[in-house]
């Protein structure tokens, strides 16, 4: 069973800037392009760092208001120092944290609650940009439609990963919400189907009403020690 992995959900046709780009030339291409960040590369094409945003907003949140109130002295000398900068190399974040396309979309958003960010550079052999993950981009994966959900949990999951036959399994799902409903073989079966299931791309909750004939998780007769305890004492009484 296949996780969608970052190649799979992210831009690749990603705006870029270097380090010497201009202040003003970075909140062009970001109203131009219409994105809030941009990875900037060195003269190798390698991902520096990112520029975003929350890095320009410094430049004027420093401009001169008198009916303004002055920042707390422990934020005010890192924002005026970004208020400073004058090109893309001075405002950046670096390094900045980036990923790489082989990666699971749960990867990447774990990497992305880790780090507070909310998007990652993707990066190829020798660092070298081959696109962008958003937060946006990861949300794609519950627009799944549901008979493709289903499907997948039938064939993939209970047919391919687990070995149990399809047809003794009903599985249904709508708005993301999966419900497994029949009997199986084995009891210790059950929770796997369940868990297995919840793993699925798209999936949101799983309803697990499965069914089992053989109760293989209860014990099947006397532990070794067991058996051992026993001939001590039957020893002693004798």
């Amino acid at each position: 069973m296949a996780r969608r992995c970052v190649a799979d959900v992210m831009t690749r046709d990603v705006a870029t800037v270097t380090e010497g780009i201009p202040f003003k030339e970075i909140a062009v291409i970001m109203a131009g392009r219409g994105v809030s960040a941009l990875p900037v590369l060195d003269a190798r094409g390698q991902v520096t760092g990112i520029v975003s945003e929350a890095d320009l907003l410094p430049k004027e949140e420093f401009q001169q208001d008198v009916a303004g109130r002055p920042l707390p002295w422990w934020r005010r000398w890192p924002r005026r120092r970004r208020a400073r900068a004058l090109t893309a190399g001075q405002v950046m974040t670096s390094p900045a944290v980036t990923i790489g396309p082989e990666a699971t979309v749960v990867e990447a958003a774990r990497q992305m609650d880790r780090h507070h960010v909310k998007r990652l550079p993707v990066t190829g052999p020798e660092g070298r940009l081959a696109g962008i993950v958003s937060r946006r981009d990861l949300v794609r994966v519950f627009v799944r439609p549901d008979q493709d959900i289903a499907d997948e949990i039938r064939g993939e999951v209970l047919g391919e990963y687990l070995g149990i036959n399809p047809a003794l399994v009903r599985v249904t799902a709508a708005e993301g919400m999966v419900t497994l409903d029949g009997e199986i073989e084995r009891k210790s079966m059950v929770a796997i189907a369940g868990r297995m299931a919840l793993s699925v791309d798209g999936v949101v909750a799983v309803t697990n009403l499965l069914a089992f004939a053989v109760d293989d998780t209860a014990p099947q007769g006397p532990e070794p020690d067991e058996l051992v305890n026993r001939a001590r004492e039957a020893r002693r009484a004798g």
